[in-house]
């Protein structure tokens, strides 16, 4: 499961050979979420609204990055890594 990224102790994971609709899983400590590219909203599992805002916030400016990598890891090429939120 490649990371992609890591800002305020959240990772950012994209796993390899996924279901659809297309999306990234988001980490916090214990909590796990799988948040949607294209609608950015959660799909599966929880996160704070604190840490979600936070994802959210980095997702909306790395939509398009994250949907090339989506494509990358159906394909089973090299994802590639997204620069944290500051």
């Amino acid at each position: 499961m490649p990371k992609i990224s890591e800002f305020f102790g959240i990772v950012i994971y994209m796993y390899y050979r996924e279901h659809f609709p297309p999306h990234f899983h988001a980490i916090y400590g214990d909590d796990e979420a799988l948040i949607s590219i294209e609608n950015l909203s959660i799909v599966e599992g929880n996160l704070s609204p604190r840490v979600l805002g936070l994802v959210i916030e980095w997702a909306s400016i790395n939509q398009e990055k994250l949907l090339q990598n989506w494509a990358h890891s159906r394909s089973h090429e090299l994802l590639e890594t997204i620069k944290p939120l500051k």
